[in-house]
């Protein structure tokens, strides 16, 4: 994916973020909860869970919210237990699309996804159908913060990074799974803040997508983030920036 038309996908979707922050929050809580349940309370021996605390601070989530989340995972408290999955289909044009989704009803949330896809133009596959397309990786945002190109490029590259892809005013790192809480510690050792980091589906190849079938696919896209139970979605659509609102 060109760095021009990824960074300009990047800023539309912080755009998305901001006007949404309780939906953030939200994701963000389940996030904390799943790690806390599946790796205990203690984020210094949990890399998941320390992860999610850090993504939570970064959006100025209240420290009583990422507390109660590790006691309801952990079993202090009452709380929901969530099932993690992933859904695969293509919506308009071909673009290949992944879903990934945190659920207290597994026959729920596979109706909604299955009818928002139908409903914009798409349709859901079968597990593997287009996961083939995508590679797993670490990802990291943030700003530049005075730093140069060549600086960054040094310091990520020398702690594991495999990609570093620069925009006026941020950079984006990223790494392969096992290098990825390296690489992190290496930026935050520098006292750089971090916008996100987290693992994410990015796709091998691209397909340029504009115009009407450009807005049909920005808004599955939209329409799946907004639901309750996604926590993230993934294509392989690449958009010309004049087709970013």
């Amino acid at each position: 994916m060109s760095g021009h038309s990824k960074w300009a996908t990047t800023k539309r979707k912080k755009a998305v973020i901001d006007s949404k922050r309780g939906k953030i929050f939200t994701k963000l809580i389940k996030e904390i909860t799943i790690a806390a349940r599946d790796g205990g309370g203690d984020p210094s021996g949990n890399p998941r869970l320390r992860l999610a605390i850090d993504n939570a601070k970064g959006v100025n989530m209240p420290a009583d919210n990422i507390e109660r989340a590790i006691k309801k995972a952990t079993g202090e408290m009452e709380g929901q237990v969530y099932l993690e999955l992933m859904y695969e289909g293509y919506a308009t044009a071909g673009i290949a699309v992944i879903v990934e989704v945190a659920t207290d009803n597994k026959n729920r949330t596979v109706a909604e996804v299955r009818h928002l896809f139908s409903k914009y133009g798409g349709g859901m596959g079968e597990s593997g159908a287009v996961a083939w397309m995508f590679d797993k990786k670490g990802v990291i945002t943030l700003p530049r913060q005075g730093k140069s190109e060549d600086d960054m490029m040094e310091l990520v590259l020398d702690a594991g990074a495999d990609e570093l892809l620069t925009e006026d005013e941020y950079f984006e790192v990223q790494t392969d799974v096992p290098s990825f809480e390296t690489v992190r510690k290496a930026i935050l050792e520098k006292s750089l803040t971090v916008d996100n980091a987290s693992l994410q589906w990015v796709a091998k190849n691209t397909i340029k997508v504009s115009g009407e079938d450009a807005e049909k696919v920005m808004r599955l896209i939209d329409v799946l983030e907004d639901n309750d139970d996604v926590q993230n979605v993934y294509t392989n659509a690449d958009f010309d920036e004049d087709e970013i609102k």
